[in-house]
């Protein structure tokens, strides 16, 4: 009988009039890093805009480890009710997937997409007295160097991790990699110049560039980023082939009800067109996703389109940087 009563119980739980009622109680976001990362700090401030659009409170719930892929994969198994949803990114649904085997997520499969929160930009940062006074003598310090640099990121298949790759990989560079569980512990062992430098969204690094706890020496953008406007682009560097956005956006799990994705798809857009919330994310170098780059239909076609575009390369990169065809898109560096 007590699973008879069980089995009732869900059912109404996943019948139309309780996700009508959606939402009721606390929502929980799970960040699949520490504190302090880009998908942390995002996330913190889209969730103050869906939450007054809700009118309930949502709490962030830091879940890091693995490259992103323990909280993602928790939100993969969690009931799917609305209540507990995934603050992802390209690390965690795109690189992740490529270069970690036996994943317990399926990126395309095991969650519904909900939309984007931002997009941004990387930044190559390293501790404030490291001797390069620009990128070309970065590189050239870094080749002669070889593995007595030491490279940070925020574990295998993360997004500083895979920004990283690609910049290495495309340029011949071969820095020892040490792991973190996030891009928080990371930044700062580099304050503490116990690593080299660091490859990371500017979201995360432009207060500390600013605030000259370390530098910064190009962004992966054909265009300076107002958040860091004295960096030099990658294009305006030398490097036109480090042209890289990284993107974050919410998921929650898969067979999460239609309307319930529908009612937070409509709160996070409400939170984007926010003034406040669209200030604080360009104030960091973010940028606001337009009105075309929102929704999950968006978000659903553009992961595809990213695994299809970003697998190989990666797969090549993580080979080795002999391996890796320079100028991906056509373009040369000129290092």
């Amino acid at each position: 009988m007590l699973t008879i009563a069980l089995i009732v119980v869900l059912r109404c739980l996943n019948t139309p009039s309780y996700a009508d009622n959606y939402p009721s109680r606390t929502i929980t976001v799970i960040v699949p890093y520490p504190p302090g990362g880009p998908s942390d700090v995002v996330v913190r401030i889209v969730a103050d805009g869906m939450s007054r659009a809700l009118k309930k409170t949502i709490i962030i719930e830091n879940v890091g480890g693995a490259g992103g892929t323990i909280g993602s994969a928790r939100v993969a198994a969690a009931t799917s009710d609305g209540y507990t949803l995934l603050a992802a990114s390209m690390g965690s649904q795109v690189a992740a997937p490529a270069l970690m085997p036996n994943l317990r997520y399926d990126s395309t499969k095991d969650f519904e997409p909900i939309g984007l929160t931002s997009n941004a930009p990387v930044a190559i940062v390293a501790r404030k007295d490291l001797p390069p006074k620009d990128l070309k003598e970065f590189i050239a310090y870094v080749r002669a160097h070889g593995d007595t640099v030491k490279q940070a990121h925020g574990g295998i298949g993360s997004s500083s991790h895979m920004a990283c790759l690609l910049f290495t990989s495309q340029l011949g560079l071969e820095p020892k990699l040490i792991p973190y569980r996030g891009t928080g512990p990371a930044l700062n062992d580099l304050f503490g110049d116990h690593v080299d430098f660091f490859c990371e969204q500017v979201v995360s690094v432009a207060p500390a560039v600013k605030g000259k706890s370390i530098k910064a020496y190009v962004v992966s953008d054909n265009a300076r980023s107002p958040a860091l406007p004295d960096v030099p682009s990658a294009k305006q560097a030398g490097d036109p082939d480090f042209n890289l956005s990284i993107w974050s956006a919410m998921y929650a799990p898969k067979g999460t009800p239609k309307n319930v994705i529908a009612t937070l798809s409509r709160a996070l857009d409400e939170a984007l067109d926010d003034p406040a919330v669209a200030k604080r994310l360009v104030d960091l170098g973010g940028n606001v996703p337009t009105k075309v780059e929102r929704g999950p239909a968006h978000l659903a076609q553009l992961l595809k389109a990213d695994i299809a575009r970003w697998r190989p390369i990666l797969k090549a990169a993580e080979a080795g940087p002999h391996d890796q065809p320079r100028g991906h898109d056509g373009n040369k560096s000129s290092f």
